[in-house]
């Protein structure tokens, strides 16, 4: 029951997971190309949010698991199970991923993909959400009743990476150097 007062108004910032209960608490987070997986058991009344900004892997990044998918939704599981929720319960929506520079390999939708790969090999319900686009988002998540609210960045041009020429090794003939 609401009660009327103040929304309880927690904003997760990019590696973080947050798990919290009550119906006045409200997750917010801002998203470009990462991704933040809303994930609840709706019997236990328990629900959470991560923001991660790469899927994760063991390669040289791997000193910044914290911001990666993978640390992160076990993170959130791990302290959902702790909170009461059972595995067979949990729901999931997903949001982000956006191409937020052209030009680039698409972080967006490695992360969209990862995220809900993740979901199918662990048997958690996914109800969906809003994956990919170009354009920046607020999402702001009640745990207690799985709502979703989704604001939308003005659009803006996507900046353009320039792709530098690629360098020539100088020639020398005799003693003139050629360029």
């Amino acid at each position: 029951m609401i009660t009327g007062g103040r929304p309880n108004r927690i904003h997760i910032m990019q590696g973080e997971a947050k798990i919290e209960r009550g119906e006045e608490t409200v997750l917010t987070t801002l998203l470009g190309s990462c991704v933040a997986a809303c994930i609840r058991d709706p019997d236990a009344g328990v629900g959470g949010m991560n923001h991660f900004l790469l899927p994760g892997s063991g390669g040289p990044e791997a000193g910044r698991s914290e911001s990666f998918g993978l640390y992160l939704m076990e993170v959130l599981i791990n302290g959902l199970l702790q909170r009461g929720a059972r595995r067979g319960h949990l729901e999931a929506k997903l949001f982000g991923g956006a191409r937020t520079v052209d030009g680039l390999s698409d972080v967006g939708a490695k992360n969209a993909a990862f995220a809900e790969r993740f979901l199918q090999m662990e048997g958690i319900r996914y109800l969906g959400g809003s994956l990919g686009g170009t354009r920046g988002r607020r999402i702001e998540y009640w745990p207690h009743s799985g709502r979703a609210r989704q604001i939308f960045f003005e659009e803006t041009a996507m900046p353009k990476i320039p792709v530098a020429a690629p360098v020539r090794a100088p020639q020398t003939i005799g003693d003139v150097d050629l360029f």
